[in-house]
């Protein structure tokens, strides 16, 4: 019995870690001293099913945009656009904006709007779906 009940708790644990958010540490590829994140996650979804998180960083004295593309979408997704921003307050278009292709994470370019209202900003395009969010401003 005892057996019976560790191989069902380590299968809701798995089952638990499917769901939960994405377990990895972001890495700013152009900020070697580290970023620290400003403000909550925000989550890009396609009805019910979350898709993507969205993150606002600051770091190497600027600001970063950030998405990160759940496991779980990409097994279904094979060709997407994703799009990384940082939108300033009052401006029309996202700054720093960086796009890639059918990759998993995306970081902005950084900008130097520290002393600015911003949002994060992330999106995902695909035949399937297309759509973002923005992260709640930081001043």
């Amino acid at each position: 019995m005892l057996k019976k009940i560790s191989a069902a708790a380590l299968a809701a644990a798995a089952v638990a870690m499917t769901f939960a958010g994405p377990a990895h540490a972001e890495t700013n590829p152009s900020c070697s001293s580290g970023v620290t994140q400003m403000g909550a996650t925000k989550y890009i979804k396609s009805g019910s099913t979350t898709i993507a998180s969205v993150k606002q960083f600051k770091g190497c004295g600027k600001n970063w945009g950030y998405i990160y593309v759940w496991d779980s979408w990409r097994a279904d997704h094979r060709t997407y656009s994703i799009f990384a921003g940082v939108q300033v307050r009052g401006a029309e278009f996202p700054s720093g904006y960086n796009r890639a292709e059918n990759k998993q994470e995306l970081w902005s370019y950084g900008t130097d709007t520290l002393s600015k209202c911003t949002k994060g900003y992330g999106s995902i395009q695909a035949a399937s779906y297309g759509g973002g969010v923005e992260t709640e401003e930081r001043c």
